[in-house]
């Protein structure tokens, strides 16, 4: 299992199916204290770039890295980098904290 995992993660995807994150993620943005909990200062989520918000919004769709290339017309390369950077410039350690952060600060919706 270790190792299925770590292959799984080196490959881009996330840890957990999709379908999982995105109910975790709905019922958390769902709740009326979400705002409050708010883990990402909302003026750092203004450094990302126009392509890092599409990126950050296609993960929040559940997408691994190569489904992100090939929607963006990017190597699969190029969506590491830029996954890299929205990590760093939210100062999140890993993707449901990021998608999390898109969620509280309204750049993405439920149901988008």
């Amino acid at each position: 299992d270790l190792v299925a995992a770590i292959r799984l993660v080196h490959a881009g995807q996330a840890m957990l199916a999709p379908s999982i994150t995105r109910r975790l993620i709905d019922d958390f943005a769902s709740r009326p204290d979400a705002k409050a909990n708010a883990s990402v200062d909302g003026a750092r989520l203004a450094d990302l770039t126009e392509r890092e918000l599409d990126v950050l919004r296609a993960m929040a769709r559940g997408l691994s890295n190569t489904e992100i290339a090939e929607e963006l017309f990017v190597g699969e390369t190029t969506v590491k980098t830029h996954v890299g950077r929205i990590f760093m410039k939210l100062d999140v350690r890993d993707r449901v904290q990021a998608v999390v952060a898109a969620y509280e600060h309204g750049v993405v919706q439920p149901g988008s």
